[in-house]
């Protein structure tokens, strides 16, 4: 975990029920790190809020009334892209996962979590990385899609668009406002999802299954 230290994360929760609501917040009362700075219970309550106070991590529900987390999740990425989400829900089904993670969740984890992942979960997705719960994990490798293709999250995707474009590790980093640390950490996460031993062939294998 690199969280640096004395730095606040401001979470934000998503979810139509207010005892998880009121839950949640109690959880992080003496969380050194963490600040809850508010709360929706629907997709219009979560946008509002966001329009007008800064954030670092959302928790976010799927089912909810009106527009539920799948479409709210890429609405927050495409108008907030540094704002981190992680989907926190009841459905474990393969489908409800992808969906998330494609439209630029950071993280999925269950509700039957305790304090712990959750707080790992967050600092994760908080300095970069990807979290997936081990359940929700196992759930991904025991469904893959056709043909075998990797999930891709929409980082990943943008990375390997670049590498394919020929852009260099810090010319990655550069455009896309991230470290090269980071960008690395997508080149190795690629290479391993495709089971690609190089580059050239890591190309190869997006090119021949349309990933991008």
């Amino acid at each position: 975990m690199r969280l640096k230290l004395y730095v606040m994360i401001r979470v934000f929760i998503v979810d139509d029920h207010y005892i998880v609501v009121e839950g949640l917040r109690s959880l992080f009362n003496n969380e050194k790190n963490i600040e809850v700075v508010g709360y929706a219970m629907n997709a219009e309550g979560c946008l509002h809020f966001l329009a007008l106070n800064a954030t670092d991590v959302i928790l976010m529900d799927i089912n909810m009334p009106g527009k539920n987390g799948i479409q709210l999740c890429k609405e927050v990425k495409e108008k907030y892209p540094s704002v981190m989400v992680l989907a926190l829900s009841t459905y474990n089904q393969d489908s409800y996962i992808r969906q998330m993670m494609e439209n630029g969740a950071s993280g999925y984890i269950l509700k039957n979590t305790d304090k712990e992942e959750l707080t790992e979960a967050i600092h994760s997705i908080y300095n970069g990385d990807k979290y997936l719960s081990f359940e929700v994990n196992k759930m991904i490798r025991s469904h893959p899609r056709d043909h075998q293709l990797p999930l891709l999250t929409r980082r990943e995707k943008e990375v390997l668009a670049m590498v394919m474009e020929g852009y260099t590790t810090p010319e990655i980093a550069q455009k896309l406002f991230i470290s090269e640390a980071t960008v690395n950490s997508h080149r190795r996460n690629l290479l391993d999802k495709m089971q690609a031993k190089n580059t050239v062939s890591l190309i190869k294998i997006a090119i021949e299954n349309k990933l991008v």
